[in-house]
């Protein structure tokens, strides 16, 4: 019999029980890198292996498995997910998608900027760790708070999200990728136009597209372009189209596209597994009085900190009142002033993504771990506000004043 469901319902269910799993994941990474079992933790980690034959090879560490192999699957989800919204979800409209549009470029744009202020002169590269939203913890805020945020602020928060995960995104192929190969990159692009060669001619063999996107996973690796954006771009060459004997019905339109049947199938092993596996693997900094004193000490910290804490709330309130002066797109329904805010703080959870451009952004170990320590406080920080936020000063019987 089959499976019945609701691709977003869905979608938002996971990622508000996945916030749960990486909050835990991310403690336990925390709690392990400062015990006694910190060396074995470190060391597993940094295991390195090789395999391969002649020129043909993949050198990694289990973190670097985690953080470009594993993820290239949660990147696959992300860039099937910003699919379906730009096709038929919140963004398939110019008038529905151009306000959290601009609210995501007010919520990347005086963060980096904020963080150029503090940091700029001491490591400007640090200026995209701010930018990014972490999807599942900030709906999962969301859920937390219930009826204390009007229901159209979810599809906003999740359309402001999907807009700036595509900016990450962008950040990460054009910034943090360095020394590119050509050679590799025309093997990545041939490998593209293979995979676009099978779609036209109607080919509905999962293996193929599965070998093509091994194959376009390690062009990326070996062109110097992050590998992880392999993921992104299948998704978003996965056409929105019904899918054949998917053995699944979708409650609210009847039909399953491929789509919704690999956010099905995929989804729930990205929230549930990879996501807080990277948390795990990724927040375990150690937490001393010396390096608690080089965090206060250091502009990249505070530019961070300062970044996603105030950057996000003033970023996308700024935009969207900008916005809706000049009756540019749908302000969100019951929505005032102080509940853009409280969702801007939302947007501040920048966690997972922050987390991994951090990675990529600096060089040297030491300020990769201040850098993740600033991102965890500051995402905390932002949780709190937003929280305190709408619970405190949520709508009221006065929902429609502003």
């Amino acid at each position: 019999m089959p499976r019945v469901i609701a691709p977003l319902r869905d979608f938002l269910h996971r990622e508000s029980s996945s916030g749960i799993l990486i909050l835990m994941a991310s403690a336990l990474g925390l709690l392990v890198a400062n015990s006694p079992l910190a060396d074995q933790y470190n060391s597993l980690l940094g295991f390195d292996f090789k395999f391969g034959i002649s020129d043909i090879y993949v050198e990694l560490t289990i973190l670097k498995s985690i953080n470009y192999v594993l993820m290239t699957i949660f990147f696959f989800v992300v860039g099937l997910e910003i699919k379906r919204e730009l096709t038929s979800g919140h963004l398939a409209s110019f008038k529905k998608a151009v306000m959290p549009f601009v609210a995501a470029l007010g919520g990347m744009a005086v963060p980096a900027l904020i963080y150029l202020a503090i940091a700029g002169d001491v490591e400007a590269n640090g200026w995209g760790v701010p930018v990014a939203t972490d999807i599942a913890l900030a709906v999962g805020l969301l859920a937390m708070v219930g009826t204390s945020a009007v229901a159209s602020l979810r599809s906003f928060l999740l359309a402001l999200a999907v807009i700036d995960d595509i900016g990450a995104i962008l950040i990460i192929a054009l910034v943090y990728s360095t020394g590119v190969q050509i050679s590799w990159m025309m093997a990545a692009l041939f490998t593209i136009f293979w995979i676009f060669a099978f779609k036209k001619m109607d080919s509905h063999s999962t293996w193929i597209y599965v070998l093509l996107g091994v194959a376009l996973w390690y062009c990326m690796y070996r062109s110097g372009v992050h590998p992880t954006l392999a993921g992104v771009i299948l998704g978003l060459m996965t056409p929105n189209i019904p899918k054949k004997k998917s053995g699944l019905i979708d409650s609210e339109d009847g039909s399953v596209s491929v789509i919704e049947w690999l956010e099905s199938r995929l989804h729930p092993w990205s929230s549930f597994v990879i996501v807080p596996l990277f948390a795990f693997a990724n927040t375990g900094v150690e937490i001393s009085a010396t390096s608690i004193r080089d965090a206060i000490g250091s502009p990249i910290a505070w530019g961070i900190f300062f970044g996603l804490v105030l950057g996000k709330p003033i970023g996308v309130l700024a935009a969207t009142y900008l916005a809706r002066k000049v009756r540019l797109g749908e302000y969100p329904e019951d929505a005032r002033n102080i509940d853009i805010a409280a969702t801007g703080s939302a947007a501040g959870i920048g966690f997972t993504v922050a987390i991994f451009i951090a990675n990529l952004a600096f060089d040297d170990a030491q300020t990769q771990d201040l850098a993740v320590f600033a991102v965890i406080t500051a995402s905390i920080v932002s949780g709190v506000i937003g929280f305190l936020i709408f619970k405190l000063l949520g709508r009221r019987t006065d929902t429609g004043r502003n």
